[in-house]
C-alpha cells in the first residue's frame, strides 16, 4: 500500500506577508514557482498514481511545476474559509481580539458567498478527501498526492491520525513542502514532514536558469 503525499503550494505574496488566504485566487511568486519545481526531485523515488488538487490557481500551478500527473481538481481540498478574516493577518486580528485562536475560535462571519468555517466544517471536508484517497490507496501500491493549503492539510493530518480537527494546530506546515502520511504496524503515522530543498539550492538553480521566471 502506498502513502499519502501532502504538498503545500508554493509561496504567494499573501503567504509571505502572513495574510489569511482562502478563496482569493493568488498566483505564485517567483520564489513560489522555484519551490514548486523543487518538489519534483523530492518525489523522484515515489510512484504517484493519483493527484487530487485544490482548484485554486496556486495549488494547480504547484502541481504542474512539480510534475505531478493524473491530476483531478477536488473542491474539498480548498483552504479553510476565513470568512471576515480573509486577507487579514493574525497580528491585525489580535489588536481587537488578543486571545483569538483560529483552531478554537473559528473566524468572523464573512459575506454570503464566503461565510467562514469552523474546525468541524473543515474536518468534514478532510474526512471526505481521506475517504477518496484511502480508497485509491487500497487498490494498489501507488501513492496518492494531495496538493492543497496549509490549514486544510493540517486538519486533514489530524483526522488521518484519528484526532479532532483542532489538533491540526500541532502540525506547522511551510510553503512548497512535501509531507507523507503512512502506516506502521497497521497504525496511521506521520512518515515525513515539511521536506524541502534548502533555499541555497533553489538560488543556485535559479542562477543556472536565468530564463526561468
Amino acid at each position: 500500500m502506498g502513502e499519502l503525499i501532502l504538498v503545500r503550494h508554493g509561496e504567494t505574496a499573501w503567504s509571505l506577508s502572513g495574510r489569511h488566504t482562502s478563496h482569493t485566487d493568488l498566483a505564485l511568486t517567483k520564489h513560489g514557482e522555484s519551490q514548486a519545481r523543487s518538489i519534483a526531485p523530492l518525489l523522484a523515488d515515489r510512484t504517484v498514481g493519483l493527484t487530487l488538487v485544490s482548484p485554486l490557481a496556486r495549488a494547480v500551478r504547484t502541481a504542474e511545476l512539480a510534475g505531478l500527473g493524473h491530476r483531478r481538481l477536488t473542491p474539498d481540498l480548498r483552504e479553510w474559509d476565513y470568512g471576515g478574516y480573509e486577507g487579514i493577518t493574525t497580528v491585525d486580528i489580535h489588536r481587537d481580539r488578543p486571545d483569538w485562536n483560529l483552531w478554537t475560535d473559528g473566524v468572523a462571519p464573512g459575506p454570503a458567498e464566503h461565510p467562514g468555517e469552523g474546525p468541524a466544517e473543515v474536518g468534514a471536508r478532510a474526512d471526505r478527501v481521506l475517504a477518496r484517497a484511502l480508497n485509491a490507496l487500497a487498490s494498489g501500491d501507488e501513492d496518492v498526492a494531495l496538493v492543497s493549503h496549509a490549514h486544510f492539510l493540517r486538519v486533514l493530518t489530524a483526522r488521518y491520525l484519528g484526532l479532532e480537527p483542532a489538533a491540526g494546530a500541532l502540525f506547522r506546515l511551510e510553503t512548497g513542502t512535501v509531507s507523507r502520511l503512512g502506516t506502521e504496524h497497521g497504525r496511521p503515522v506521520v512518515a515525513a514532514w515539511n521536506l524541502e530543498l534548502p533555499d541555497s539550492v533553489l538560488r543556485a538553480a535559479a542562477q543556472e536558469r536565468p530564463d526561468v521566471a
